[in-house]
């Protein structure tokens, strides 16, 4: 099935010499969460400007809901919502003017009742006759989210959305997000917090020095890449690993106190049962246990590690 968003070939270098992207596939589904990790530098921003008609690709096609970005701009841009990282505003108009003017833009007529219910969900009602200069960081962050959403578009960019702001726009943000997705349209995020993508996001992609390392459904993700550790208290320290557990992934912690198997899914042998079955076997006693799995951020700086 064809993707709302088609990103074939994608390469961006710079007259310097640097290469930002490397022939990027990517194929974003209607309707979905898509959440874009990695570190600074990585290649996230410039992605999305390209997609988005701020930057101009060295190499490769971009097409939004069936249209060129290049050769169709202007249909392509309409579909799309972009919340920069950087706090740009007019600082000297009201709140409610910035977001009617933005809407204007896109040629849409005047919608106060849209107007009135973006501002609302994000908390700016109140401040709908102020100037921009007068609003703290988080309001004008929320004010930028406003301005995305000014034109009702189909597509939404949230470039490091929550970055540096309070938890309240947080809440918020995420509130809108879900109503968003359920009103149908496609939101690609990226963000530092990573687990706002492990809770948000239906699939992940995970870019590093330009390349796409990944892009999975996050369940398959978390289920392919993630371990889970099983900690057994053990009633008598141990000097090493006994013999008979050789075949289990195990190790030594709190100076031989602490038995750990780390496992997943295709080495879990006969599982928690079986392997306190072959503990117990091996005369092995322990007074307590617990457990615990890797997180996505787990999963992203291993992923991360291994491509430098």
């Amino acid at each position: 099935m064809q993707g709302i968003i088609e990103i074939s070939g994608v390469s961006k270098a710079y007259a310097s010499g640097f290469v930002a992207l490397k022939e990027v596939d990517l194929t974003i589904r209607r309707g979905e969460i898509f959440a874009l990790l990695g570190p600074n530098g990585a290649g996230k921003t410039t992605l999305i400007s390209i997609v988005c008609g701020i930057v101009r690709a060295t190499a490769g096609t971009v097409a939004v809901d069936g249209h060129d970005i290049i050769r169709d701009w202007r249909a392509a841009r309409s579909l799309i919502g972009l919340v920069p990282q950087e706090l740009t505003t007019d600082a000297f108009e009201s709140v409610w003017n910035t977001v009617s003017f933005t809407r204007g833009l896109f040629g849409l007529r005047a919608s106060p009742a849209h107007i009135e219910s973006v501002l609302r969900a994000l908390s700016l009602w109140e401040k709908k006759d102020s100037k921009v200069m007068t609003l703290s960081g988080g309001m004008k962050r929320r004010l930028l989210i406003a301005k995305a959403l000014a034109h009702e578009p189909r597509i939404l960019f949230l470039d490091e959305p929550t970055a540096g702001v309070d938890v309240d726009l947080r809440h918020d943000m995420w509130q809108l997000v879900r109503r968003l997705r359920a009103e149908g349209v496609t939101v690609i995020l990226t963000t530092h917090y990573i687990e706002e993508a492990e809770d948000m996001a239906d699939r992940i992609g995970v870019i590093n020095k330009g390349e796409l390392v990944l892009v999975r459904d996050k369940a398959d993700v978390m289920r392919e890449f993630g371990n889970k550790r099983l900690s057994l208290r053990l009633r008598r320290p141990l000097p090493q690993v006994p013999e008979a557990l050789a075949g289990w992934r195990l190790e030594l912690a709190e100076n031989g106190s602490e038995l750990v198997w780390i496992y997943d899914s295709k080495d879990a042998h006969d599982g928690v049962g079986g392997f306190l079955d072959r503990v117990r076997q091996a005369g092995i006693e322990f007074t307590d246990l617990a457990t615990a799995e890797s997180s996505l951020e787990d999963i992203f700086v291993s992923l991360v590690r291994e491509k430098r």
